[in-house]
């Protein structure tokens, strides 16, 4: 899993960055907002990206919010890291689009545990979107009957693309992956036990 660490500030950056190496995290580190969203326009791999809210360009917010807008698919992490820490600060940082909030100094537990919860929600992400490609594959494969179908009148077969007429059931069993169990319906059997009943009053001698 790929984190991005954006800090201006080179020591907080190195020491973020070797931490989070300690905890087994691949890093990249930026100095400037800009930047950070230029890492984050042109990666394609699941990201976590811990932001400082002051930086020269743009700053922690603003590549927040220009991810959300320009990247809506992107499966991004966004952790705002901050001196800020009242109500309003916080609820500035979520609405820009941040994902999570902390604040400066911070404990390295809290820290730790506060990207668990992002590797976390980026791996059922990741997984979400799989089983996603994994059912439109699915859907794509499926048979479907559309248009319009060449039925005679009387026999009720189908003409196919072949020219060739054939049973109704043979030709939606090569369209689709309906199969066919064959009964008869209460008026067939009436119909045909009268035709029996005609037939044996006729013939009484008949065979049976």
């Amino acid at each position: 899993m790929q984190v991005l660490i954006a800090e201006d500030d080179r020591v907080t950056g190195e020491i973020l960055a070797r931490t989070l190496q300690r905890w087994n995290y691949e890093t990249a580190v930026v100095g400037n907002g800009t930047q950070a969203w230029e890492h984050l326009r042109t990666i394609n791999a699941p990201t976590l990206a811990i932001l400082d809210w002051m930086m020269p360009g743009m700053d922690g917010p603003d590549v927040c919010r220009r991810v959300r807008s320009e990247l809506p698919l992107a499966n991004m992490y966004l952790l705002l890291v901050t001196a800020r820490e009242s109500r309003g600060d916080v609820i500035a940082g979520l609405d820009a689009g941040a994902d999570d909030y902390i604040i400066k100094p911070f404990d390295p537990e809290e820290l730790r545990a506060r990207v668990a919860v992002g590797v976390r929600v980026l791996r059922l992400q990741q997984k979400l979107a799989e089983r996603v490609a994994e059912l439109q594959t699915a859907l794509s494969s499926v048979k479907q009957l559309r248009g319009l179908l060449p039925i005679c009148s009387y026999c009720k077969r189908i003409r196919g693309d072949d020219q060739y007429w054939q049973q109704v059931e043979g030709y939606i069993a090569e369209h689709s992956d309906a199969q066919f169990s064959h009964g008869i319906c209460p008026s067939c059997y009436a119909t045909i036990s009268a035709q029996l009943d005609a037939v044996s009053k006729k013939f009484p001698d008949a065979p049976r």
